[in-house]
């Protein structure tokens, strides 16, 4: 049952469009975290954008920094509303002010330093998410919980077990759903003091740690107060959250039972990508209620010649003449020229369509995977030149490299935006 009719537009949600993003380097090597592609045809910021749209809320802030520009130009072209709604979705860029010389300097700060953009709008509850996670979430029942429990601040826990625990700040919930205790990425020596009780299955699975999800709704004048009082706090995990429980404040925890993944480092956003096209994904892209916007592109349908296709996903604008694609994603425009193999690898595709003129008047290799390659393990930026016969093949022996045309991270190749492969290249073979 519904608390309140109007719990949307009583609310904004603010989007934190990420550091650095060094963990998933070379991928952020030209482009934020948020704006990596994913699935094909979409962007990381998609995902945290659309969970808002589909649930009814239409007023995003976005807070930009490092290497924003193609982020920044992704949105500005994608989300657009008419011109009889209230809704937006806006960027906020870091910048430098009377009042501040620095750019943000954390989760905290970022949303601090943005604080004089909302003072425009009405609004009593704040959602903050992040722009680096793959979920499928019912925003308005989490706006609803916070309302129903007279909240604080809500967060969103999932369980997970100790491997990742120590990634994540991990919690303490009473019987009444409310969080006594926090701690920000506790190291193993005491994790056994931190777990939580949760059902037999997740017990059998390990999973007894509740962990923050990065995602908070806070009411208005708490956050407003807290950022205000605490100058010097640049984090909501390490500073502000630990300061609402020494407050006593009514902090709750939101349990979600979904599939959420955090897109931290290179292994778990191919492991993410792939997963994708097993038979029955954990992340449901074919969903007719919770849909992934992103950019239209007016392409043409795919276009296949004699390939064999096994868990394979395949994005507008592809020419495929391949010999076999499994376990793998065809991001917009690939091309693969006839005989090559590609198993479990994400090809992000290409900006633009390489004219046969083009080809022929150029010294260059063509762009896309040439013909009689193999390909396994790997992920290919866009606008890539691989030429003919080249192996590249990741495998969890191979130590970490860096060259100018790839990195092998965990085990699996990285070849980077723009990079060309010569023919007969072998990699991580």
């Amino acid at each position: 049952m519904k608390v309140t009719q109007n719990v949307l537009q009583r609310s904004i949600c603010i989007i934190l469009g990420g550091g650095a993003g060094t963990r998933l380097y070379p991928l952020t090597k030209d482009r934020s975290k948020p704006a990596v592609p994913i699935g094909g045809k979409y962007r990381l910021i998609d995902i945290p954008i659309s969970n808002c749209l589909n649930s009814g809320l239409y007023r995003i802030f976005v807070l930009t920094q490092f290497n924003s520009a193609s982020l920044n130009k992704h949105i500005k072209n994608t989300y657009h509303f008419d011109l009889f709604s209230n809704g937006f979705v806006d960027i906020l860029a870091a910048e430098q002010t009377s009042k501040s010389k620095e750019w943000f300097q954390g989760t905290a700060d970022a949303v601090r330093q943005s604080m004089r953009h909302f003072i425009y709008h009405d609004y009593d509850y704040v959602l903050i998410l992040s722009g680096d996670q793959l979920y499928q979430m019912d925003i308005e029942d989490v706006l609803e919980n916070h309302v129903r429990q007279q909240a604080d601040l809500t967060i969103a826990t999932i369980p997970v077990n100790a491997q990742d625990a120590t990634s994540f700040g991990i919690m303490k919930v009473n019987k009444e759903n409310k969080i006594t205790s926090f701690i920000e990425k506790p190291k193993k020596e005491v994790l056994g003091e931190w777990t939580s009780e949760v059902n037999e299955d997740l017990k059998k699975r390990g999973k007894s740690y509740l962990a923050s999800m990065g995602i908070y709704v806070f009411s208005k004048d708490v956050l407003n107060n807290l950022l205000r009082e605490n100058e010097n706090a640049l984090d909501f995990g390490k500073e502000l959250i630990p300061e609402t429980l020494s407050r006593k404040m009514n902090v709750v925890s939101y349990a979600y039972d979904g599939y959420w993944t955090d897109i931290g480092d290179i292994k778990s956003f191919f492991e993410a990508n792939i997963a994708m096209t097993d038979d029955i994904p954990a992340f449901n892209m074919f969903d007719n209620k919770n849909k992934i916007y992103t950019r239209p592109r007016l392409l043409p349908p795919a276009k296949f010649t004699g390939a064999t296709f096994t868990r394979a996903i395949v994005s507008e604008g592809s020419i495929i003449q391949a010999k076999l694609i499994e376990n793998s994603i065809m991001g917009v425009r690939s091309r693969i020229d006839f005989g090559t193999v590609v198993k479990n690898t994400y090809i992000m595709g290409n900006d633009y369509f390489e004219s046969l003129d083009d080809i022929v008047k150029s010294d260059l290799i063509p762009m896309g995977i040439g013909k009689d390659c193999y390909i396994e393990n790997a992920i290919i930026d866009k606008n890539v030149r691989i030429a003919d016969n080249v192996i590249i093949r990741g495998h969890h022996s191979l130590e970490d490299v860096e060259s100018d045309q790839y990195a092998i991270r965990k085990g699996i190749v990285v070849v980077k935006k723009h990079a060309s492969i010569p023919s007969g290249t072998i990699i991580g073979f």
